[in-house]
């Protein structure tokens, strides 16, 4: 009995051993059970999430889907709450408010986005920010179909700008050092002031200073002013010596427009008394008084090197407005066109261009009368003509003053012809030019900007007078023009492109200057 009462209780205990068991079994089931359904409601919920990204993604581009269709097709009408400025911490609040104004009578998003672009451009043009930018936020929740617009300006952590660069001009000798420096935003009203200076080879030299205002209290256009003072010495190419003391003062400064009043004293000498007798007479002092109007627009991807765009500029000058009987009076035109059109291979691009200009003197007996020595075209010089916007001045291969009317001197000793001859210059001048950019084939070359180009260049000059309109033909227009051709290597900069070309004359007149070789240029795109 005993026995089996035993046999039962170890029963009993197997039994509940194996419930023990049993129950753990089911209790690690469960907990495998949970954790498999933890990892799957993670799983899910990041699918949930990504799910929810993609389909706001979706959402914010059938929202901008939308906008952009209503503003292409129809007028979305909406109302400026307010316009908020930030990041001037040193520009005056009231320089940019008169800028900004025009945001706030937008009446729809189109005008909105339109005068936006206006007013980015013109903060631009100010040149004492680092970067401007514009965007739109939604109004108050209260006050429906309104927005907010946040202007935000970048200042330089460094107002002073300096710069130094060596140039090959064609108005200079041959080389320039040149340097520049500016003082932007000295009391905050976006006031710029700058001085630089120049220094040619053979004594010639230029020193400048400036300042500028974007706005005077109610005056809308920017008020500039500027002092110069140049001296030139052309005694080995022209036999005389100028020097110009010079103001500036802007008067209307647009995108496009430009008018300046100049006033300018100068002075003709010849200390070596060996001046030719086209020149004699207009030694001394003589006083310059214009009005200077300038329009100029330029679309061209790069100054530097263009490879589609466009420009334009035409300059017009009005001399002799003082009484003064000393004061030139001549009336002087100008205009440059510049085309710019990518290949579509190497990065390729064809630049092409023409330059014209003419000087005639007014007044009495203006017949008779020739411009002054100093108001004259001369052409020459290795600087390149993709770059300068203005008026005919370069033609590739000529030395300076190197080609056009010339005159001998009064005494010439133990000097070749070329050297005894003294430049005129003319009061009509026509260039042309056709540049083929292209990248070069080594990679690093192209990472750097480094690239080839093929150019040809033609140009005219010479004295207008009564007896030349009256022989003028187009064939002895075209048998007078002078012209080159070559292929080199570019290096542009920021400050200069510099050229490496080999340069072939060809077609000069008997006196002219032009030299077939090697030849090294410098040249400023401002």
């Amino acid at each position: 009995m005993a026995k089996s009462l035993d046999e039962e209780t170890l029963i009993e205990d197997s039994e509940d051993d194996d419930d023990t068991i049993d129950n753990n079994e089911d209790d690690d089931d469960v907990e495998e059970e949970e954790f498999f359904e933890e990892d799957d409601d993670d799983d899910e919920n990041q699918v949930e999430d990504l799910l929810s990204i993609e389909s706001r993604i979706r959402y914010e581009r059938h929202l901008l889907g939308n906008l952009v269709r209503r503003l292409s097709t129809e007028t979305v009408t909406l109302k400026v709450h307010d316009v908020v400025i930030k990041g001037n911490k040193k520009t005056n609040y009231s320089l940019l408010e008169s800028e900004i104004k025009a945001l706030k009578d937008a009446t729809t998003m189109q005008e909105l986005l339109a005068i936006a672009t206006i007013v980015n451009s013109r903060l631009q043009r100010f040149d004492i920010f680092d970067s401007v930018r514009i965007t739109f936020d939604t109004g108050p929740p209260e006050l429906p179909g309104t927005t907010n617009v946040m202007v935000e300006v970048v200042e330089p952590k460094n107002p002073f700008v300096g710069e130094f660069g060596v140039f090959s001009k064609t108005e200079a000798k041959t080389w320039s050092l040149e340097g520049s420096a500016k003082l932007k935003n000295l009391f905050g009203y976006g006031d710029i002031w700058d001085g630089s200076w120049a220094f040619w080879w053979d004594q010639t030299a230029e020193i400048g200073s400036g300042f500028s205002l974007p706005r005077f209290k109610g005056i809308n256009t920017p008020l500039t002013a500027r002092v110069s003072l140049l001296s030139q010495d052309w005694m080995k190419l022209s036999s005389y010596k100028d020097q110009l003391l010079g103001l500036s003062v802007g008067l209307i400064s647009t995108m496009h427009h430009d008018l300046a009043y100049n006033l300018t004293w100068r002075s003709l000498a010849d200390p070596s008394q060996s001046s030719f007798k086209s020149i004699r007479s207009q030694l001394g002092h003589s006083l310059l008084s214009s009005l200077k109007h300038t329009y100029k627009f330029d679309q061209r991807d790069s100054p530097v090197r263009p490879t589609s765009g466009y420009a334009f500029q035409s300059t017009s000058q009005v001399c002799g407005l003082a009484p003064d009987s000393r004061s030139s009076r001549f009336l002087r035109q100008e205009c440059d066109v510049r085309f710019a059109l990518p290949l579509g291979f190497y990065n390729a691009a064809l630049n092409f261009g023409a330059s014209a200009g003419f000087i005639v003197p007014w007044g009495s007996g203006f017949w008779n009368t020739t411009p002054l020595m100093s108001e004259r075209y001369f052409f020459g010089g290795n600087s390149s003509p993709v770059c300068k916007l203005g008026g005919p001045a370069t033609l590739v291969g000529f030395k300076t003053r190197g080609l056009g009317p010339s005159e001998p001197q009064s005494v010439a000793v133990g000097k070749s012809n070329d050297e005894s001859l003294y430049a005129l210059g003319g009061n009509i001048a026509v260039t042309a030019f056709a540049d083929l950019s292209f990248d070069l084939p080594l990679r690093v070359l192209r990472e750097a900007g480094i690239h080839g180009h093929l150019f040809a260049c033609a140009g005219k000059l010479s004295k207008a007078t009564v007896e030349e309109f009256k022989g003028f033909s187009f064939q002895r227009f075209g048998e007078s023009m002078r012209s080159s051709a070559g292929v080199g290597i570019v290096v542009p900069t920021k400050l200069f492109r510099m050229e490496v070309n080999y340069c072939y004359i060809l077609k000069q007149l008997e006196h002219d200057r032009g030299k077939t070789g090697v030849q090294f240029s410098f040249s400023s795109p401002k």
